[in-house]
């Protein structure tokens, strides 16, 4: 196993969901945008040299995987959120060795005129 947070990895970006999370009765109400930055650990090296998807775990599986566990249990916070999507991609995909999940939260109730709240999860599959 490669040193956690280092080696081959899969990348998934700006993904986009609207959701319900949050603690304040306007966002469980009204919702608002999500975005979610996702690297799973995955030794890469036996799809990079047979080129066959049975060789790798699929970014369109694991998107289905952040979709649901986006779109599941309400959280109060994105820490909790993010935890939520980390277990269930352990759960469904053993290959994945660590997660770095980021969390962004642009239109988060506070008083910013321009950015985004976040959060990044670091997390090694548990033995």
């Amino acid at each position: 196993m490669t040193a956690p947070f280092s080696g081959d990895r899969i990348i998934l970006r700006d993904l986009g969901f609207y959701g319900y999370h949050g603690l304040f009765e306007e966002e469980k109400k009204l919702g608002q945008r999500f975005f979610i930055d996702l690297e799973c650990g995955v030794d890469l090296s036996a799809p990079g040299n047979t080129d066959a998807i049975g060789h790798t775990v699929s970014y369109a599986d694991i998107y289905d995987v952040v979709k649901a566990g986006f779109e599941g249990k309400r959280t109060k916070l994105i820490e909790a959120l993010a935890q939520n999507i980390v277990t269930a991609l352990f759960e469904a995909f053993a290959e994945i060795e660590w997660i770095v999940i980021r969390i962004r939260k642009p239109e988060a109730p506070i008083a910013m005129v321009r950015g985004e709240a976040a959060i990044e999860l670091h997390r090694v599959r548990p033995q």
